[in-house]
């Protein structure tokens, strides 16, 4: 057993299976399906949550309660001395202030450590990645926050979207724009960095928006990311809402886009899927902290 525990949330993309493979514990995220509340990945499938979504069902994100997220403090703190809570980036959801304030408060001062390095879906698996490399590294939970939290700008994300209804819906886009959008053919490419998720370019048919996101990637990995990249310290990402076809076929592209890279896939986590919509695949990386530099909370 590690010194230290870990805690994510779904939105981490990392499933209950998952977890216990990696002795972690993932907090279910809440959805709200024609009112009926279900909890990802514990009663609700993501099966079922597509099936729903495709028929047009009346479907919500929500936080978890503070008394779920204690309850799963309580519990570990039966078996560490410490946690480090890693939720989803403060920048989309509130959940995550929410789990700092309750931190500060007995019994968990000093006990548990939230995290907040502006992430959701795979970037945020890569941080409790990280995270357990840092503590089998001999870093405190403390140590570890500080380092996460300094990486919090060391990655980007960007997600090609197959249909305008969910970001109509989320009123990202206007019913007008959607409808025309929708005749041109327009998929967006959105992007996620540090805590937002932005309308980055908007291209014509999905084949340009692939293109479009692996060329926005490779600039980024030979100039904002290339100092990592050149000491191949990245994490190539992958990501979908789409069939298993599509996306082995997307993993395929990548890796002939940047060869000699291995690519880390996950499904997309059903809070962004709610937004996304079916068919979605995303592309992006993060970068790993070097545990050989002793001032790397300062970099």
């Amino acid at each position: 057993m590690r010194p230290i525990g870990i805690m994510t949330d779904s939105h981490s993309s990392i499933t209950q299976e998952q977890a216990k493979e990696l002795d972690i514990s993932v907090l279910p995220m809440p959805f709200y399906i024609n009112n009926t509340c279900y909890y990802e990945d514990v009663t609700l499938t993501r099966e079922e949550f597509f099936r729903q979504l495709n028929a047009g069902a009346d479907i919500t994100t929500s936080q978890p309660s503070p008394g779920e997220v204690m309850e799963y403090w309580d519990n570990m703190l039966t078996h560490y001395n410490q946690i480090l809570y890693i939720p989803i980036s403060s920048g989309l959801s509130g959940s995550c202030a929410t789990a700092s304030a309750l931190a500060l408060e007995e019994p968990y001062a000093g006990k548990v450590f939230v995290v907040d390095n502006g992430r959701v879906s795979t970037p945020l698996h890569c941080t409790i990645l990280d995270a357990i490399r840092l503590i089998d590294s001999g870093r405190s939970a403390q140590e570890i926050k500080k380092i996460l939290e300094a990486y919090r700008d060391k990655m980007v994300i960007y997600v090609g979207v197959d249909t305008l209804k969910h970001l109509q819906k989320g009123g990202r886009i206007t019913p007008a724009a959607a409808a025309i959008g929708t005749v041109l053919q327009i998929k967006p490419v959105l992007k996620f960095d540090v805590g937002t998720l932005d309308i980055f370019k908007k291209c014509r048919g999905f084949t340009k928006a692939k293109k479009t996101m692996l060329e926005a990637l490779r600039h980024d990995l030979t100039t904002r990311f290339r100092e990592w990249y050149e000491k191949e310290e990245i994490y190539l990402l992958a990501a979908s809402s789409s069939t298993k076809t599509a996306t082995e076929q997307w993993i395929a592209e990548i890796k002939d886009f940047f060869p000699g890279m291995d690519v880390m896939c996950d499904d997309l986590s059903l809070g962004v899927s709610s937004h996304i919509g079916y068919g979605g695949l995303g592309i992006g990386c993060s970068c790993k902290p070097d545990l050989s530099n002793s001032n790397i909370v300062s970099k």
